[in-house]
């Protein structure tokens, strides 16, 4: 579907991948992985035709339609919700207005004359074109789309203009969706989404009948979605038969190879330049020393292994000792104007709880942190904090109260305390700040490394009670990591802001949620728990529906003799035989053959470090080709196994078969 050949992107020196080349196959799901800056999001561009590449082509089949969703800076304004986004039906519309114009103009002609029948017929081929694209299904298909995106009927007449930069890309996002590009192009499409959202998309996506090429720094996402990765790191690209999680494992285990590889290749090469230089002046052994030359010219020199990001494991200030009660709300209100926020709200946060915030946007969240941080005073009821609390808060306009006419570097050691002050630059080099990085301006700082920049600020204070507003919206998988395991540790309280539930999953207990008019609610468990819970409330237990329920208390079932029940236990067998079996066995013997290849690659990578297998060009050479061998047949098997795993769930609950 699309071809990308011998790919070179640049900017002045710097290089973000040369001689890039992989393919585009239909209903294909691509994750393009990588620290922030290694030229993921440019890669899109040059596919959208948005940025000339330096070098290389990119070939798509005429016709083919690609679909573009940037992180930022989209803004529609001047037509209503409904009209942008009945745009995308651009051609439907189109032939909708040619008819209607036809229609009208045929009004003006004699019935009898050919110029009428010309243009009747006219219109019969339009109308026929309008049939092949199913205009019924356009309104329904708009509303499902705009819903589930989180948009109510009473934002359909709104202008485009009134809705933030968030709800801007979710307008884009819905065009795109509507309009089904054969390639869907999307770089951190759940940046602002919330989670329930969030969980809408991805089953969009999961559904989606083109091909999508994905950035994004939600791992949950790109687990679920995504059966192939492109990694880009220092200036290169590598292709891995899987989704992220497989891409960080097998990551690993291709350094650890290449790097046991880059050493025995080391080795033999020291050994000829030793045997060279020993024996360059020995006229008997001039024979032997320019054999050596010869080989040494000849052999293919494996690439250095280029040295991990350097990951740090950041621990926060020891903050100062507080009570057990930490902050407290008592029937507290808040409106703004007409609108009502809470009314007789009741929470309560205790030393070393950690706390998810969850909702759409605008159902009270940002106004709640104001309040039990006491930025901001309630209408009624009161706000206590405990005893000894020192509060820290993280938002997004934190970003635009730094000062722009000093360095990244001055900033966070002026926001730093005495015991923390010597691990600023550290922790900066985790939020993607290295080298001259920290000597920027933080006037020059786009908007997402300013709020990195607060970020850095806010952890280096020491506080007992962090509040954390979308903490991970500008940061790569690596700072993700780095912030998680530290708030891990943190023995202090925290309230989390956020939409990233592989963030969130492992680090908070409980989970408070906010919906617009409604009470808050406090889960005692993480987001999935949460999810669980809210899914049962939504759909009700799966045991069983409302209908047959009512049925079973109206009509006992009739008793099934014993020779029909011995009948359908033999179609059920016969049934699971002809469906399940085959795959079960194929399953079972591909376990058998992964095992086999694990072991294999274990053996073969320890030989690559034995001195007999190094000092033999040869053995070295074939135990290489072997090693990448069994690489390669390992990814296909895990790709295979993968597939196999869904196949057998999907059989299982088509069948009616408990995992």
């Amino acid at each position: 579907m699309i071809s990308v050949q011998s790919l070179r992107v640049e900017f002045g020196a710097r290089v973000l991948f040369n001689d890039l080349s992989f393919s585009v196959q239909p209903r294909e799901r691509i994750a393009f992985a990588g620290h922030n800056g290694a030229g993921k999001s440019t890669l899109m561009k040059c596919i959208a035709g948005i940025q000339p590449p330096s070098g290389g082509q990119i070939s798509a089949p005429k016709g083919t339609r690609t679909g573009y969703l940037p992180q930022e800076g989209i803004h529609v304004r001047g037509r209503s919700l409904w009209q942008e986004t009945e745009s995308a039906f651009g051609e439907t519309l189109a032939l909708r207005e040619k008819i209607d114009r036809l229609s009208h103009e045929l009004t003006k002609l004699d019935p009898r004359s050919s110029p009428y029948a010309e243009m009747l017929e006219e219109i019969g081929g339009f109308e026929l074109q309008l049939d092949a694209t199913d205009p019924a299904r356009m309104k329904p298909r708009i509303e499902s789309v705009l819903k589930g995106l989180g948009f109510k009927e009473k934002d359909f007449t709104r202008d485009c203009s009134e809705f933030s930069g968030g709800w801007q890309m979710r307008i884009a996002m819905a065009k795109l969706f509507l309009q089904e590009p054969e390639v869907l192009l999307l770089d951190e499409p759940t940046n602002h989404l919330d989670i329930g959202t969030q969980i809408w998309v991805e089953q969009y996506l999961v559904n989606y009948p083109g091909a999508i090429l994905l950035i994004s720094h939600d791992r949950g996402l790109l687990d679920t979605l995504c059966t192939r990765t492109i990694a880009f790191s220092h200036g290169r690209a590598e292709e891995y038969a899987g989704n992220f999680s497989y891409f960080e494992r097998e990551s690993v285990l291709r350094r650890d190879i290449q790097r046991k590889q880059f050493e025995a290749q080391q080795r033999e090469i020291s050994e000829i330049q030793r045997f060279i230089d020993r024996f360059r002046a020995s006229a008997n052994k001039a024979t032997l020393v320019q054999s050596r030359i010869k080989m040494l010219a000849k052999i293919e020199r494996i690439p250095e292994p280029e040295r991990d990001d350097a990951v740090m494991n950041f621990k926060f200030p020891p903050p100062p000792n507080s009570g057990h009660m930490v902050a407290k709300l008592d029937g507290v209100a808040k409106s703004y104007g007409p609108l009502n926020v809470f009314s007789g709200f009741d929470f309560e946060i205790n030393k070393g709880e950690k706390i998810a915030i969850v909702g759409p946007n605008g159902a009270g969240k940002s106004t709640f942190c104001r309040l039990i941080t006491a930025q901001e005073q309630p209408d009624a009821g009161t706000h206590t904090f405990g005893h000894k609390v020192a509060c820290s808060f993280f938002s997004q306009n934190h970003a635009d109260e730094l000062d722009p006419t000093q360095t990244v570097l001055e900033t966070v050691e002026a926001a730093a305390s005495r015991e923390s002050a010597p691990h600023a630059r550290n922790l900066l080099g985790c939020f993607l700040f290295r080298g001259d990085d920290v000597f920027k301006k933080v006037g020059v700082l786009s908007g997402g490394e300013r709020s990195r920049v607060a970020l850095v600020c806010m952890l280096l204070r020491p506080a007992n009670f962090l509040i954390l507003d979308e903490p991970t919206n500008h940061l790569d998988m690596q700072s993700q990591d780095v912030l998680q395991r530290a708030l891990t540790d943190y023995p202090g309280s925290v309230l989390i802001v956020s939409h990233n539930r592989s963030f969130l999953d492992d680090l908070v207990d409980k989970t408070l949620e906010f919906r617009p008019g409604e009470q808050p609610r406090l889960f005692a468990g993480n987001i999935t728990y949460y999810l669980e819970k809210s899914a049962e409330e939504t759909q009700g237990p799966r045991t069983s529906s409302p209908a047959a329920s009512s049925a079973s208390r109206t009509a006992p079932a009739a008793p099934i003799s014993r020779k029909d029940q011995r009948r359908q236990e033999a179609a059920a067998r016969e049934m699971r035989n002809k469906l399940l079996k085959p795959l079960e066995n194929e399953l079972e013997t591909l376990e058998g053959k992964i095992a086999e290849l694990e072991a294999a690659q274990v053996t073969l990578t320890a030989a690559l470090s034995s001195e007999e297998v190094a000092a033999d060009p040869d053995k070295l050479r074939e135990t290489s080709n072997a090693v990448s061998r069994i690489t390669t047949a390992l990814e296909t098997s895990y790709s295979r196994w993968g597939t196999l795993s869904d196949e057998i769930e999907k059989t299982k609950l088509k069948l009616g078969i408990d995992s």
